[in-house]
């Protein structure tokens, strides 16, 4: 079977310096048949400058999907990208999250007709974030521990996950304690399968809104598979001073409805009720 066509949509919010290593990041994918969505919750015009400097000449399109600053809307500039998807399969990812150089290939290599894919991340302190520059990200050096382990702290879990390749990552992927929840950092699932969900609840903010996008696909018929351990994305350190905790309890309380009623629509997504 062919490989899917695959959409990367990647959030973004006022942090130039982390999308631009992103952005180095998905030049040198060993796999190219793709496109990028830059979903913008509002930035300042910095972050087009930085785009726009990119799209001059780089290895695959990139469109630039922005709306107004009128506080947090991610789930809604979400929604607006996946509308916007030209491709039948769309792969979800932050603009603080480094592609190893395999990681759309990987997305590609399992994507399944009835099933999302959920990976997950290594999160790196703030020293080693800043440290990483583009070389580093084009040679692929920072995603070697030993080069890591050089510059700044790297912990346990992340070692391992930077570490294990093929078989063994397979079986961690497999014998992992932890759930193959959607994590909007590194997921990826057919278009008409979240177009068919409403996609994003927009009520939502900071805490679970992609949780709870997953809960639904699983309502809606969709198996879950694990690729956390074959599918790396490095997490640079930054502040979440959009966590509050009425957004946590709203949003649990959502989710708590979406598995009690088993619902598989929201009417506050990409077509309001």
């Amino acid at each position: 079977m062919a490989l899917p066509k695959i959409t990367v949509i990647i959030a973004t919010y006022n942090k130039i310096d982390w999308l631009e290593k992103v952005l180095y990041g998905y030049s040198v994918q060993t796999y190219k048949d793709f496109d990028i969505i830059i979903a913008d919750d509002g930035s300042t015009s910095e972050t087009k400058d930085l785009i726009d400097r990119f799209k001059a000449d780089y290895p695959v399109n990139i469109t630039h999907a922005w709306h107004e600053d009128k506080g947090y809307r991610r789930q809604k500039i979400l929604n607006e990208a996946i509308v916007m998807a030209k491709n039948e399969y769309i792969l979800f990812t932050d603009g603080d999250c480094i592609p190893r150089k395999d990681f759309v290939e990987t997305h590609a290599k399992f994507a399944e007709k009835g099933y999302f894919l959920s990976g997950g991340y290594c999160k790196l302190n703030m020293d080693l974030s800043e440290t990483i520059s583009e070389n580093d990200i084009t040679s692929h050096n920072c995603f070697d521990v030993k080069w890591l382990k050089s510059k700044g702290e790297l912990g346990s879990k992340n070692t391992l996950k930077l570490s294990v390749k093929d078989g063994l990552a397979s079986f961690l992927d497999v014998v992992t304690p932890t759930g193959a929840t959607f994590n909007n950092c590194n997921s990826s699932a057919w278009k008409s399968d979240l177009i068919a969900i409403n996609g994003y609840d927009e009520r939502m903010q900071y805490g679970g809104p992609d949780r709870e996008l997953g809960e639904r696909l699983v309502n809606f018929g969709m198996k879950t598979k694990q690729i956390r351990y074959k599918a790396i994305v490095l997490h640079l350190d930054h502040a979440r001073g959009y966590k509050t905790q009425e957004s946590l309890d709203r949003n649990l309380a959502i989710r708590a409805k979406v598995k009690k009623e088993n619902l598989k629509w929201t009417p506050f997504g990409i077509k309001k009720d």
